[in-house]
């Protein structure tokens, strides 16, 4: 079962009807501290919701946290019938839906999510989780929301930083979707962004996913198309988080996607002007991620332990172009060692 997907403008109401309709024992509300106090006001449908706060941060996605938000449904006395609505970015879905999975072998939950990132990624697809040991998502399960609340309305005072975030993870299906929607992806200002046109890429790119997660929801097969830039991405993101200097997911899927994309150029011809253009918009818009040769074996271990390695191989979705993907890459360490060469250049390091 996949989620239901509801593009609403109230979700207030929207919620209100699913709750309702529910014929729910308790509803409960996960939040982070800048949900609670932003956010959850303006949802009057939660005003009697048992309310669960978390610490917000990647750095809190942890087994401890998860063990506070199960405490805290017990002591709401939650049941198997009961609802569990997460209020928040990624962090928020990602956890609160691996809590709802678990607690009592598995309650609804609802995700609102309330940044881009969340939207168009964390929170639609199934999958849930927390990370480990300083890898990200190492532990989690796939489970599908009741149903997941589409909605631009708490955009508006994201920080510039999570804007480009979420956007990173559009770029991704852009690229998985054809030259013409990364190209329309790439020629975007956020000196200057428009809402209602937001809205329409947002929807095209959540449909790109929720098309993959159709054919194979727990990812045997084509749904690692979405794993594009993420292989290197994650590692980036966990050497930052080892290093006390966490970066954004989205920002570090972005210079995944640099590397991954070179990769798919050298390995089976991956146009050069569309490797370029990219490589263009992720430096003026997200910088760069600084390394050095120095760091090539650090990051080369981190991707063993990525979910996707088998044996012991580092293993990547790559693209022959836009649109035509290619699955189960088995990538040598000589030729990743390249691609972050090329990677620093085009990135001016």
């Amino acid at each position: 079962m996949t989620s239901r997907l509801i593009y609403t403008s109230d979700v207030d109401a929207t919620l209100n009807d699913i709750i309702g309709g529910g014929n729910y024992h308790h509803v409960m509300v996960l939040v982070d501290e800048n949900t609670r106090r932003h956010v959850l006001p303006l949802v009057h449908c939660l005003d009697s919701a048992h309310v669960i706060e978390m610490p917000s941060g990647d750095c809190n996605k942890t087994l401890d946290t998860l063990t506070l938000v199960w405490k805290r449904m017990q002591q709401c006395n939650a049941t198997r019938h009961s609802l569990l609505v997460n209020l928040g970015g990624g962090v928020v879905t990602d956890l609160g839906g691996l809590a709802a999975a678990t607690f009592k072998r598995g309650i609804d939950f609802v995700n609102v999510p309330t940044t881009i990132l969340a939207a168009v990624d964390a929170a639609v697809g199934g999958k849930t989780g927390i990370n480990f040991q300083g890898l990200k998502n190492e532990i989690g399960v796939f489970a599908h929301a009741h149903s997941v609340l589409v909605s631009t309305c708490f955009f508006g005072t994201l920080p510039i930083e999570q804007v480009k975030s979420g956007y990173a993870e559009m770029l991704k299906h852009g690229m998985l979707s054809g030259h013409d929607q990364l190209a329309t992806l790439l020629s975007n200002d956020f000196s200057s962004i428009n809402h209602p046109s937001l809205l329409k890429l947002l929807q095209e790119s959540v449909e790109v996913k929720q098309r993959i997660v159709d054919q194979d929801p727990t990812e045997h097969g084509i749904r690692k198309a979405l794993n594009l830039g993420h292989t290197v991405g994650h590692a980036f993101e966990s050497k930052a988080m080892a290093g006390g200097k966490p970066v954004p997911h989205g920002y570090a899927v972005a210079w995944g996607l640099v590397v991954e994309t070179v990769l798919s150029h050298m390995i089976l011809g991956f146009p050069s002007a569309d490797l370029y253009a990219l490589a263009r918009f992720v430096r003026g818009n997200y910088g760069a991620f600084h390394i050095t040769c120095d760091d090539y074996d650090h990051l080369i271990s981190l991707m063993r332990h990525d979910k996707k390695s088998r044996n012991g191989e580092i293993n990547c979705t790559l693209l022959a172009s836009c649109g035509d993907v290619r699955i189960d890459n088995t990538i040598s360490d000589s030729d990743l060692k390249a691609a972050l060469d090329i990677y620093r250049d085009l990135m001016g390091i």
